[in-house]
């Protein structure tokens, strides 16, 4: 969760990235104002300046950036997949963390998690605000879900369920020092996510009939000149299941005269 220090970014912008990194790194009470500064490459009477609501104002801000980031990830994993699926998306948000810990250690973690954690060093505000970054990045990863073929009522508990797998894999892996809980947890999740998707030749859910010839939800005739669900007239002409007329002037079951007025024998 880095990114390069771009000479675009004025001094507002490059404090909150350098929170965020210090943040990840060392957890927010051992993040001091001065030491923003100084990775931000800022000068240090400006934090008052920008930030009047002090550090926690900063942290608060360093947390949403971490969400924002989080969140705009989705959409470049998901181009990057040759074939999207929920296992590849989960696998491509997992690589984010292998690669980096393999290159540089397993020394950094999620701001927002950290934030999280570290409560005894933040204001009330900062609790709400890694809701609002955890909601931020849960969102896109529940319409991916989605896109996919995930149905609705499921995708966002799916998403929850990747985002906290993968943060306590990254909490894992830090405290071993390796990749091992990050590989795992891909690794076992992936048959649970693919499942999720439903069968292509599954019921249709707008009426249409089913491939297999099974009933249409508004209880139209089957392809198969089976009776409809709701008692009416075979396409085939056969006895309906109220006992009506056939369409071939058959007996009805109730015993009643043929339409041609010739009683039943």
């Amino acid at each position: 969760m880095t990114e390069a220090r771009g000479s675009e970014r004025g001094p507002r912008e490059r404090m909150v990235f350098s929170a965020a990194q210090l943040i990840r790194r060392n957890g927010v009470g051992a993040t001091g104002m001065r030491d923003v500064a100084v990775h931000a490459d800022a000068p240090r009477g400006s934090l008052q300046h920008y930030f009047p609501g002090g550090k926690e104002q900063l942290v608060n801000e360093a947390v949403a950036w971490a969400g924002r980031y989080a969140a705009g990830r989705v959409a470049r994993f998901v181009a990057g997949l040759a074939e999207p699926t929920p296992s590849g998306l989960f696998a491509a948000m997992v690589r984010q963390w292998t690669d980096e810990y393999e290159t540089a250690g397993a020394v950094g973690g999620c701001p927002v998690a950290a934030a999280t954690v570290d409560q005894a060093s933040c204001g009330p505000s900062t609790r709400e605000a890694a809701a609002a970054a955890f909601a931020a990045w849960r969102r896109p990863v529940a319409g991916a879900l989605t896109d996919m073929g995930v149905p609705a009522e499921r995708a966002e508990p799916l998403a929850t369920l990747m985002i906290s797998s993968l943060e306590g894999a990254i909490l894992m892996a830090r405290a071993e020092g390796g990749v091992r809980p990050l590989a795992t947890v891909a690794r076992e999740l992936a048959p649970l996510l693919d499942a999720a998707v439903p069968p292509a030749g599954d019921r249709r859910h707008d009426g249409g009939p089913r491939d297999d010839g099974g009933p249409r939800d508004d209880g139209g005739p089957r392809d198969d000149g089976g009776p409809r669900d709701d008692g009416g007239p075979r396409d085939d002409g056969g006895l309906r299941h109220d006992g009506g007329l056939r369409h071939d002037g058959g007996l009805r079951h109730d015993g009643a005269r043929r339409p041609d007025g010739v009683p039943r024998p």
